[in-house]
């Protein structure tokens, strides 16, 4: 199975989800970002020389830790030998040896994410309640459905006022949200994210999962480490492992798809 993870506008937390769902899929992650890598960068072949030809995929894929990574290089000449219609071959070999693959795409709409949106089998779109970001997020929605790859999930991101978040001088407001409905009136029953997370579900046309802004998610990413394994006891782990879930129960309902 293979799983685009992305969302159209940067800093919204793809590779964050991208590096978890690694480990909570037993996934190999393929650092989808041509231009502007964010996953650890290894000593070997990369993603650069992959889509070269100058290297097959599985022999470039490395280990971090618990991870798998394919890496993508980091200069503008690899960027630019890149054949990006060498992505549906890249990531359907790495699938046949190692079963499940996570890219984490680009940020925006261009043709690169097109391309990687296209080669998966489902999507998961990562978004903050930031106007920008769900607007962008909505917009990622429409081209991941136009290139017939069904959304598994919406990841809402770095949720300051989730159960058990944690302070922080980031993330979104409640305020933010610009998306559509009214607030539910419920007496305090019900949290603000979730009446957001319920919103986004109801006009993404996917489930939600919250994922808790939490400062042991951050240490954990600039250590290259799941957050599993770097804090347990984090609520973010459990949000991980709810959207992998959810992204295993589409599996049965994958049909065959069609290579460019």
């Amino acid at each position: 199975m293979i799983v685009a993870v992305t969302g159209g506008k940067g800093g919204v937390g793809k590779s964050t989800v991208s590096l978890n769902l690694g480990r909570e899929l037993d996934a190999v992650v393929v650092d989808g970002d041509l231009a502007t890598a964010d996953l650890p960068r290894g000593t070997g072949p990369d993603l650069h020389d992959v889509l070269a030809g100058r290297t097959d995929p599985v022999d470039a894929v490395a280990e971090f830790g618990s991870i798998k990574v394919l890496p993508c290089g980091r200069t503008l000449e690899g960027a630019r030998a890149s054949r990006l219609d060498g992505i549906v071959e890249t990531v359907g070999a790495v699938e046949r040896q190692y079963g499940t693959v996570v890219i984490d795409c680009p940020a925006g709409l261009a043709r690169d994410v097109g391309m990687q949106l296209h080669s998966a089998d489902v999507s998961v779109i990562v978004t903050t309640a930031k106007k920008p970001a769900l607007l962008n997020a909505y917009r990622t929605r429409e081209l991941s459905l136009n290139v017939d790859t069904p959304l598994a999930s919406v990841a809402l991101n770095m949720a300051r006022n989730a159960p058990g978040a944690s302070d922080g001088d980031e993330g979104f407001s409640v305020g933010d949200y610009t998306l559509g409905g009214s607030d539910d009136g419920d007496g305090g029953e019900k949290t603000k994210t979730a009446a957001i997370a319920e919103r986004i579900e109801a006009k993404f046309g996917a489930p939600t999962t919250v994922v808790p802004k939490h400062r042991a998610v951050a240490q954990a990413q600039a250590d290259w480490e799941p957050v599993r394994e770097y804090a347990p006891d984090c609520a973010a782990v459990d949000s991980f492992e709810r959207l992998a879930r959810r992204i295993e129960a589409c599996e049965s309902r994958v049909g065959t798809r069609v290579d460019a």
